[in-house]
């Protein structure tokens, strides 16, 4: 890590978890001592806060939580079936996985391609747990 005093504040936000790309990008600007070149030649009123933002906008990282053991196996007995229609209360639970696991705000839907997607993904994070047993 950095030689920065645990005391400061520079340091504390050294440890600040980045949203996305414009954050990880300004961490690198830091570092290296560029953003402190480019505030020093354009001023305050470069952008790079604008760029920042849009970037994490466009490239967020996904902060994707662990399975419970009750979500697990759920998922593997769910997966068990080739499915072509769901239940509300699969729908329901479904939702509900989804929305934890990956810190989303998904409502209710009956939109099938809007759930054939929910669902993809929560294929993507399960299959994670299968490549590692």
């Amino acid at each position: 890590m950095s030689k920065l005093d645990k005391r400061s504040k520079a340091y504390k936000n050294s440890l600040k978890a980045s949203k996305g790309l414009g954050d990880d990008i300004e961490k690198v600007m830091k570092a290296t001592g560029v953003k402190s070149l480019v505030k020093a030649i354009w001023g305050e009123g470069c952008g790079c806060d604008e760029r920042k933002e849009w970037l994490n906008k466009k490239f967020p990282h996904k902060n994707i939580e662990c399975l419970t053991e009750t979500e697990y196996n759920y998922l593997t007995e769910w997966f068990k079936y080739n499915r072509q229609s769901i239940t509300f209360i699969e729908r329901t639970e479904i939702i509900k996985i989804y929305n934890r696991i990956l810190n989303k705000k998904q409502k209710d839907t009956t939109c099938s391609s809007c759930l054939v997607n929910i669902i993809s993904e929560i294929r993507q994070v399960y299959n994670e747990y299968l490549t590692k047993e």
